[in-house]
Protein backbone atom coordinates (compact mmCIF):
# COMPACT_ATOMS: atom_id res chain seq x y z
CA UNK A 1 0.00 0.00 0.00
CA UNK A 2 3.15 2.22 -0.27
CA UNK A 3 1.43 3.89 -3.70
CA UNK A 4 -0.68 5.50 -1.19
CA UNK A 5 1.84 7.69 0.25
CA UNK A 6 3.42 8.53 -3.39
CA UNK A 7 0.52 9.38 -5.35
CA UNK A 8 2.44 11.67 -7.95
CA UNK A 9 4.96 8.30 -8.58
CA UNK A 10 8.32 10.04 -7.38
CA UNK A 11 10.93 7.71 -7.42
CA UNK A 12 11.54 6.06 -4.17
CA UNK A 13 15.20 6.46 -3.51
CA UNK A 14 15.18 3.60 -0.85
CA UNK A 15 14.02 1.32 -3.88
CA UNK A 16 17.13 -0.89 -5.48
CA UNK A 17 16.93 -2.87 -8.13
CA UNK A 18 19.57 -5.12 -8.68
CA UNK A 19 18.05 -7.30 -11.91
CA UNK A 20 19.51 -6.44 -15.31
CA UNK A 21 18.75 -3.42 -17.46
CA UNK A 22 18.06 -2.73 -21.08
CA UNK A 23 17.76 0.52 -23.06
CA UNK A 24 14.43 2.12 -22.55
CA UNK A 25 12.76 1.38 -25.76
CA UNK A 26 10.53 4.82 -25.02
CA UNK A 27 13.11 7.10 -23.72
CA UNK A 28 16.55 7.39 -24.91
CA UNK A 29 19.50 7.28 -22.36
CA UNK A 30 17.47 5.75 -19.83
CA UNK A 31 17.90 1.91 -18.74
CA UNK A 32 14.84 -0.28 -17.39
CA UNK A 33 14.84 -3.45 -15.53
CA UNK A 34 13.78 -6.32 -16.89
CA UNK A 35 11.54 -7.49 -14.28
CA UNK A 36 8.35 -9.55 -14.91
CA UNK A 37 6.08 -6.32 -14.81
CA UNK A 38 8.06 -4.54 -17.95
CA UNK A 39 8.46 -7.84 -19.93
CA UNK A 40 4.90 -6.93 -21.95
CA UNK A 41 6.45 -3.69 -23.05
CA UNK A 42 9.77 -4.95 -23.70
CA UNK A 43 8.58 -8.08 -25.99
CA UNK A 44 6.54 -5.52 -27.55
CA UNK A 45 9.59 -3.43 -28.72
CA UNK A 46 11.08 -6.45 -29.78
CA UNK A 47 8.34 -7.66 -31.78
CA UNK A 48 8.52 -4.14 -33.53
CA UNK A 49 12.11 -4.17 -34.33
CA UNK A 50 11.61 -7.67 -36.09
CA UNK A 51 8.66 -6.30 -38.37
CA UNK A 52 11.01 -3.34 -39.21
CA UNK A 53 13.64 -5.93 -40.19
CA UNK A 54 11.21 -7.55 -42.31
CA UNK A 55 10.39 -4.71 -44.16
CA UNK A 56 13.44 -3.32 -44.90
CA UNK A 57 14.41 -6.78 -46.38
CA UNK A 58 11.04 -6.37 -48.11
CA UNK A 59 11.88 -3.39 -49.34
CA UNK A 60 15.27 -4.24 -50.52
CA UNK A 61 14.01 -7.15 -52.66
CA UNK A 62 11.14 -5.06 -54.32
CA UNK A 63 13.25 -2.08 -55.20
CA UNK A 64 15.67 -4.56 -56.97
CA UNK A 65 12.61 -5.95 -58.43
CA UNK A 66 11.53 -2.90 -60.00
CA UNK A 67 14.87 -2.01 -60.93
CA UNK A 68 15.16 -5.05 -63.42
CA UNK A 69 11.47 -4.68 -64.85
CA UNK A 70 13.12 -0.46 -65.67
CA UNK A 71 16.10 -2.34 -67.05
CA UNK A 72 13.95 -4.27 -69.16
CA UNK A 73 15.06 -7.46 -67.34
CA UNK A 74 12.89 -10.32 -69.53
CA UNK A 75 12.79 -12.38 -66.38
CA UNK A 76 12.60 -10.00 -63.17
CA UNK A 77 11.75 -11.17 -59.72
CA UNK A 78 8.49 -12.51 -58.68
CA UNK A 79 6.51 -9.66 -56.38
CA UNK A 80 5.76 -10.54 -53.23
CA UNK A 81 3.22 -9.19 -50.52
CA UNK A 82 4.67 -7.13 -47.80
CA UNK A 83 4.88 -9.18 -44.94
CA UNK A 84 4.09 -6.53 -42.00
CA UNK A 85 1.28 -5.23 -44.32
CA UNK A 86 -2.04 -5.35 -41.84
CA UNK A 87 -4.34 -7.23 -43.89
CA UNK A 88 -8.03 -5.87 -43.44
CA UNK A 89 -11.10 -7.63 -43.10
CA UNK A 90 -13.09 -6.31 -45.97
CA UNK A 91 -16.49 -7.38 -47.55
CA UNK A 92 -15.46 -10.44 -48.48
CA UNK A 93 -13.51 -11.26 -45.29
CA UNK A 94 -16.62 -10.51 -43.88
CA UNK A 95 -19.05 -12.70 -45.87
CA UNK A 96 -16.56 -15.43 -45.59
CA UNK A 97 -17.18 -15.38 -41.59
CA UNK A 98 -21.37 -15.50 -42.28
CA UNK A 99 -20.94 -18.46 -44.23
CA UNK A 100 -18.32 -19.95 -42.22
CA UNK A 101 -20.59 -18.90 -38.63
CA UNK A 102 -23.92 -20.33 -40.82
CA UNK A 103 -22.75 -23.88 -41.21
CA UNK A 104 -21.44 -24.16 -37.83
CA UNK A 105 -24.84 -22.97 -36.40
CA UNK A 106 -26.35 -25.98 -38.51
CA UNK A 107 -23.81 -28.17 -38.02
CA UNK A 108 -24.33 -27.94 -34.05
CA UNK A 109 -28.16 -27.98 -34.17
CA UNK A 110 -27.30 -31.11 -36.18
CA UNK A 111 -25.37 -32.22 -33.06
CA UNK A 112 -27.18 -30.89 -30.59
CA UNK A 113 -31.17 -31.67 -31.69
CA UNK A 114 -30.41 -33.77 -34.37
CA UNK A 115 -32.01 -31.58 -37.11
CA UNK A 116 -29.82 -28.77 -38.66
CA UNK A 117 -32.49 -26.23 -38.54
CA UNK A 118 -32.74 -26.92 -34.76
CA UNK A 119 -35.87 -28.59 -34.98
CA UNK A 120 -37.97 -25.13 -36.04
CA UNK A 121 -39.96 -25.03 -39.40
CA UNK A 122 -40.50 -23.35 -42.11
CA UNK A 123 -43.72 -21.85 -41.21
CA UNK A 124 -42.69 -21.40 -37.54
CA UNK A 125 -39.94 -18.96 -39.35
CA UNK A 126 -42.56 -17.17 -41.42
CA UNK A 127 -44.19 -16.41 -38.02
CA UNK A 128 -40.91 -14.13 -36.72
CA UNK A 129 -40.78 -13.10 -40.11
CA UNK A 130 -41.94 -9.59 -40.85
CA UNK A 131 -44.10 -10.00 -44.33
CA UNK A 132 -46.28 -7.91 -46.14
CA UNK A 133 -49.39 -9.72 -45.92
CA UNK A 134 -51.98 -9.50 -48.48
CA UNK A 135 -55.59 -8.49 -48.90
CA UNK A 136 -57.58 -11.50 -50.58
CA UNK A 137 -61.20 -10.51 -52.19
CA UNK A 138 -63.61 -13.94 -52.31
CA UNK A 139 -63.12 -14.54 -55.70
CA UNK A 140 -59.28 -14.38 -55.17
CA UNK A 141 -59.32 -16.76 -52.22
CA UNK A 142 -61.69 -18.73 -54.33
CA UNK A 143 -58.27 -19.60 -56.72
CA UNK A 144 -56.57 -20.89 -54.09
CA UNK A 145 -58.71 -24.54 -53.69
CA UNK A 146 -55.28 -26.83 -54.90
CA UNK A 147 -56.99 -27.28 -58.16
CA UNK A 148 -54.80 -24.79 -60.24
CA UNK A 149 -50.88 -26.86 -60.18
CA UNK A 150 -48.58 -24.93 -58.63
CA UNK A 151 -50.66 -22.39 -56.63
CA UNK A 152 -50.59 -23.13 -52.77
CA UNK A 153 -53.79 -24.23 -51.10
CA UNK A 154 -55.48 -21.29 -48.54
CA UNK A 155 -58.27 -21.29 -46.52
CA UNK A 156 -60.07 -18.73 -44.20
CA UNK A 157 -61.50 -18.68 -40.83
CA UNK A 158 -63.61 -15.57 -39.47
CA UNK A 159 -61.07 -13.09 -42.05
CA UNK A 160 -57.90 -14.50 -41.32
CA UNK A 161 -56.61 -16.69 -44.32
CA UNK A 162 -53.95 -19.35 -43.62
CA UNK A 163 -51.25 -21.29 -46.14
CA UNK A 164 -52.57 -25.08 -45.77
CA UNK A 165 -50.71 -26.28 -48.49
CA UNK A 166 -48.12 -28.82 -46.66
CA UNK A 167 -51.10 -30.94 -45.97
CA UNK A 168 -52.34 -31.04 -49.63
CA UNK A 169 -53.45 -34.83 -48.72
CA UNK A 170 -56.29 -33.45 -46.81
CA UNK A 171 -57.18 -29.60 -47.64
CA UNK A 172 -56.16 -30.96 -51.52
CA UNK A 173 -59.02 -31.89 -54.26
CA UNK A 174 -60.26 -35.51 -53.32
CA UNK A 175 -59.19 -34.40 -49.29
CA UNK A 176 -61.37 -34.82 -46.34
CA UNK A 177 -61.12 -31.17 -45.87
CA UNK A 178 -61.26 -30.12 -49.27
CA UNK A 179 -64.24 -28.32 -48.58
CA UNK A 180 -62.60 -26.16 -46.55
CA UNK A 181 -60.38 -24.64 -49.21
CA UNK A 182 -60.50 -21.23 -51.08
CA UNK A 183 -63.37 -20.39 -48.70
CA UNK A 184 -63.77 -18.96 -45.56
CA UNK A 185 -66.14 -21.48 -44.16
CA UNK A 186 -66.00 -20.06 -40.84
CA UNK A 187 -69.45 -21.49 -39.29
CA UNK A 188 -68.61 -25.26 -40.75
CA UNK A 189 -65.90 -24.58 -38.13
CA UNK A 190 -68.57 -23.95 -35.47
CA UNK A 191 -71.66 -25.93 -36.35
CA UNK A 192 -70.02 -28.83 -37.88
CA UNK A 193 -71.93 -28.36 -41.34
CA UNK A 194 -69.20 -29.06 -43.90
CA UNK A 195 -71.32 -29.40 -46.85
CA UNK A 196 -74.02 -26.49 -46.21
CA UNK A 197 -72.36 -24.26 -43.93
CA UNK A 198 -68.83 -22.45 -46.21
CA UNK A 199 -69.77 -19.09 -45.43
CA UNK A 200 -68.48 -16.31 -42.68
CA UNK A 201 -71.87 -15.54 -41.18
CA UNK A 202 -71.94 -15.96 -38.16
CA UNK A 203 -75.26 -14.78 -37.24
CA UNK A 204 -77.52 -16.73 -34.78
CA UNK A 205 -74.44 -19.36 -33.40
CA UNK A 206 -74.88 -20.45 -29.73
CA UNK A 207 -72.14 -19.35 -27.84
CA UNK A 208 -70.22 -22.90 -27.64
CA UNK A 209 -70.28 -22.96 -31.07
CA UNK A 210 -68.47 -19.55 -31.44
CA UNK A 211 -66.02 -20.80 -29.18
CA UNK A 212 -65.34 -23.82 -31.63
CA UNK A 213 -65.41 -21.17 -34.09
CA UNK A 214 -62.36 -19.07 -32.27
CA UNK A 215 -60.97 -22.61 -31.19
CA UNK A 216 -60.04 -23.40 -34.92
CA UNK A 217 -59.22 -20.04 -35.31
CA UNK A 218 -56.41 -19.88 -32.80
CA UNK A 219 -55.57 -23.86 -33.55
CA UNK A 220 -54.20 -22.46 -37.38
CA UNK A 221 -52.47 -19.52 -35.98
CA UNK A 222 -50.60 -21.47 -33.25
CA UNK A 223 -49.87 -24.33 -35.84
CA UNK A 224 -46.25 -25.18 -36.80
CA UNK A 225 -46.83 -25.86 -40.51
CA UNK A 226 -49.50 -23.47 -40.98
CA UNK A 227 -48.64 -19.31 -41.76
CA UNK A 228 -51.20 -16.60 -41.77
CA UNK A 229 -50.51 -14.97 -45.25
CA UNK A 230 -53.44 -12.24 -44.95
CA UNK A 231 -56.76 -11.52 -44.42
CA UNK A 232 -59.94 -11.72 -46.55
CA UNK A 233 -62.30 -9.04 -47.12
CA UNK A 234 -66.10 -10.27 -47.38
CA UNK A 235 -68.60 -7.84 -48.70
CA UNK A 236 -71.88 -6.67 -45.87
CA UNK A 237 -74.20 -9.24 -44.91
CA UNK A 238 -77.74 -8.24 -45.50
CA UNK A 239 -79.22 -8.48 -41.88
CA UNK A 240 -82.53 -8.64 -43.59
CA UNK A 241 -81.25 -11.72 -45.09
CA UNK A 242 -82.03 -15.57 -43.83
CA UNK A 243 -79.75 -17.53 -41.88
CA UNK A 244 -77.96 -20.81 -43.63
CA UNK A 245 -80.01 -24.01 -42.38
CA UNK A 246 -78.43 -26.00 -39.92
CA UNK A 247 -77.50 -29.76 -40.53
CA UNK A 248 -78.86 -30.87 -37.20
CA UNK A 249 -82.73 -30.02 -36.86
CA UNK A 250 -82.73 -29.75 -33.12
CA UNK A 251 -79.91 -27.12 -33.24
CA UNK A 252 -82.22 -25.98 -36.32
CA UNK A 253 -84.81 -25.43 -34.45
CA UNK A 254 -82.60 -23.75 -31.63
CA UNK A 255 -81.22 -21.51 -33.76
CA UNK A 256 -84.63 -20.45 -34.89
CA UNK A 257 -85.24 -19.90 -30.88
CA UNK A 258 -81.83 -17.82 -30.48
CA UNK A 259 -83.34 -15.58 -33.49
CA UNK A 260 -86.19 -14.63 -32.20
CA UNK A 261 -88.14 -11.97 -34.54
CA UNK A 262 -85.23 -11.81 -36.51
CA UNK A 263 -85.25 -13.04 -40.52
CA UNK A 264 -86.78 -16.64 -40.83
CA UNK A 265 -84.82 -19.57 -41.96
CA UNK A 266 -85.53 -21.46 -45.61
CA UNK A 267 -87.21 -24.90 -44.30
CA UNK A 268 -84.68 -27.04 -43.51
CA UNK A 269 -83.47 -29.78 -45.81
CA UNK A 270 -84.90 -33.34 -45.52
CA UNK A 271 -83.72 -36.51 -43.30
CA UNK A 272 -82.41 -37.69 -46.23
CA UNK A 273 -80.06 -34.70 -47.35
CA UNK A 274 -78.57 -34.50 -43.69
CA UNK A 275 -77.73 -38.00 -44.18
CA UNK A 276 -76.04 -37.17 -47.20
CA UNK A 277 -74.33 -33.90 -46.03
CA UNK A 278 -72.54 -35.59 -42.88
CA UNK A 279 -71.74 -38.88 -44.55
CA UNK A 280 -68.81 -37.23 -46.21
CA UNK A 281 -67.40 -36.25 -43.18
CA UNK A 282 -68.35 -38.95 -41.15
CA UNK A 283 -65.84 -40.93 -43.18
CA UNK A 284 -62.96 -38.79 -43.42
CA UNK A 285 -63.48 -38.88 -39.92
CA UNK A 286 -63.40 -42.51 -39.02
CA UNK A 287 -60.84 -43.86 -37.11
CA UNK A 288 -59.49 -40.43 -36.01
CA UNK A 289 -62.19 -39.02 -33.91
CA UNK A 290 -61.16 -36.78 -30.35
CA UNK A 291 -63.16 -35.26 -28.62
CA UNK A 292 -64.66 -32.15 -29.85
CA UNK A 293 -62.77 -28.85 -28.09
CA UNK A 294 -64.85 -26.65 -25.79
CA UNK A 295 -68.25 -27.50 -27.65
CA UNK A 296 -66.98 -26.71 -30.72
CA UNK A 297 -69.19 -28.22 -33.59
CA UNK A 298 -66.46 -30.54 -35.46
CA UNK A 299 -64.35 -32.78 -33.81
CA UNK A 300 -60.71 -31.25 -33.36
CA UNK A 301 -58.43 -33.64 -35.53
CA UNK A 302 -55.45 -31.90 -34.50
CA UNK A 303 -52.99 -34.85 -35.91
CA UNK A 304 -54.93 -34.92 -39.27
CA UNK A 305 -55.81 -31.28 -39.78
Amino acid sequence: MSWISNIEGKPDPNYKDDGPKVPDPAIPDRMVSTKRANQPFLSYKNYRDEQAKLHAAWREREDARLAAIARGDPNPPRAEPDPTAQTEIGLLGLLKFLVFLFVGVLLAGKFVTGEYGWGVETAQLRKLWPTQQRLFSESLLARFDGTIEGIPIYLAIDGDVFDVSSNRRVYGPGGSYALMAGVDAARAFGTGCFKDHRTHDLRGLSESELQGVAHWKKFFSEHKSYAKVGRVNHPPIDPASPLPVHCDPKKEVEQKARWGAGPPSPSPPSQEKQQKAGSGVREAEAGQETKAAAGAGPAAHHEEL
